[in-house]
């Protein structure tokens, strides 16, 4: 990666590409499809949400179905902060918690109340492949910065500052997407300081800091958000239901009074006011605590399959790392391998997948593809890796 002429846009890919799936529902015919970064249905947690529907429907008030606090609901941020207290290491401030409608939204909100078309914004190459087209919705230009195994390239970042400085940086922490490292303590202080000295705002997306299946991530950017410009996201659809539309940013200071002043939050008040009702009863009965233990251990077990089958069929063509949260595998095959044309012949294999390309801002990583362990059981799992293996064998 050259340093750094700046494009007038990075391209990435477009999302009406055949390059890319997005998914409301499981893929017919028996295809194990491994590019679905969603939960199992075995996982999405009916009961539990009766539970909390039931425990707030007995006690609620009319006014829980008005428009709710421009901020969200105090009680929940009250709920909310205890749980991130107690996931984080660190207290949580409820004043600090604005509620979204999901991560999506939250990062259209960021871009539109922290940029302005034309604007720059730096991104981890590769990076969450569906935040090129938010960032390209607001016509801002999408810059790539290399990573390795700790995460950003903080020394690559630091030079890339002197010449062009960004609006926004995105940065995936913890367990990243699509390649599972989690930044080190050292490069995210690093970051901290650049962002003071250049101003630039921290989009922090930390919506797998709390799915770890061995040792806790580094803490998270939501803890320093007194120190820089940075807005933390998270998400209730990775550890509870994505169906519910509701996760939080987590900020202070300037950032937080400029999302404030939103003449969308003061005309239309809380994101999702309802179903913080439904997710603060979940927190306060304990039981989506219990359900996030309940996640960690399922997804281990999950990736312990994959990396087991990867060893068994692949370990002679791909390399990878085990990763330790998060929802995805990241493989690198050798260099002639184009991913997004053997995809095209994967269907008849009953099999598919994420390809890099779809994840890099320079139509780059055409030799590499995300798995995602998330939406399948061991044994299909395990079925659906020797089959990729025959696939990947044959191209």
């Amino acid at each position: 990666m050259t340093l750094l002429s700046i494009p007038s846009t990075c391209t990435g890919i477009n999302v009406l590409n055949p390059v890319i799936d997005t998914f409301d529902s499981a893929p017919a015919d028996g295809i194990v499809h491994f590019g679905i970064g969603q939960p199992s249905a075995d996982l999405l947690p009916v009961e539990l949400m009766k539970t909390a529907s039931d425990a707030f429907f007995a006690e609620a008030q009319p006014m829980d179905l008005n428009y709710g606090e421009l901020m969200g609901d105090q009680r929940f941020r009250q709920s909310l902060s205890g749980l991130l207290g107690r996931e984080y290491g660190q207290p949580a401030e409820a004043e600090t918690l604005v509620v979204s409608a999901g991560n999506s939204q939250a990062l259209g909100f960021i871009c539109e109340r922290f940029t302005k078309n034309g604007d720059i914004v730096y991104v981890e190459e590769p990076t969450y492949f569906l935040a090129h087209q938010i960032f390209r919705d607001y016509g801002l230009q999408i810059v790539g910065i290399p990573m390795d195994a700790q995460g950003m390239d903080v020394d690559y970042l630091q030079q890339a500052l002197k010449k062009h400085q960004p609006a926004l940086l995105y940065t995936i922490p913890s367990f990243h997407n699509p390649g599972g490292q989690t930044m080190s303590v050292e490069r995210r202080q690093r970051i901290v300081e650049l962002s003071q000295r250049y101003g630039f705002v921290i989009a922090a997306d930390e919506v797998y800091q709390m799915l770890y299946y061995a040792e806790p991530p580094p803490t998270a950017f939501g803890t320093m958000i007194e120190q820089a410009k940075i807005i933390s996201m998270g998400s209730f659809s990775k550890i509870l239901a994505p169906g519910l539309r509701l996760g939080w940013l987590q900020t202070a200071g300037e950032t937080l009074e400029r999302i404030g002043h939103s003449g969308v939050l003061n005309s239309g008040g809380s994101f999702n006011h309802f179903a913080s009702h439904l997710a603060r009863k979940a927190i306060d009965l304990g039981v989506l605590e219990e359900h996030l233990q309940y996640l960690r251990q399922a997804y281990r077990s999950r990736v312990q399959a994959m990396d087991t089958a990867l060893r068994l069929h692949l370990s002679d063509l791909a390399n990878w790392h085990l990763p330790e949260g998060g929802y995805f595998f990241w493989l690198e095959l050798p260099p002639d391998y184009d991913c997004s044309e053997i995809r095209k012949q994967a269907h008849s294999y009953k099999v598919s997948f994420q390809p890099g390309a779809a994840f890099s801002c320079e139509n780059g990583l055409q030799n590499c593809l995300r798995l995602s362990f998330a939406h399948y059981n061991e044994t299909a799992i395990s079925q659906g890796i020797e089959r990729l293996a025959r696939l990947l064998k044959q191209a």
